[in-house]
């Protein structure tokens, strides 16, 4: 016996998949963990690297808690 969708569900809303951030070498980003910091690298669809002052962080992609200032 199949499940009838409820026309009012949230979970019928169809899922637009978001934009890749894209990155160049010097921009200013902010992490939600580590703070500003500057792009150093730039491994295309894969991962960035950051110089946060302290320490250098490699983040992956999708790039969820970066940001470009």
């Amino acid at each position: 016996m199949s499940r009838r969708p409820l026309p009012n569900s949230p979970f019928n809303v169809p899922v637009v998949p978001r934009p890749v951030k894209e990155f160049v070498v010097s921009d200013r980003v902010t992490h939600d963990t580590y703070g500003m910091g500057t792009v150093t690298t730039v491994e295309e669809g894969i991962a960035v690297h950051v110089d946060f002052g302290a320490q250098q962080i490699r983040v992956l992609a999708p790039y969820g808690k970066l940001t470009k200032l």
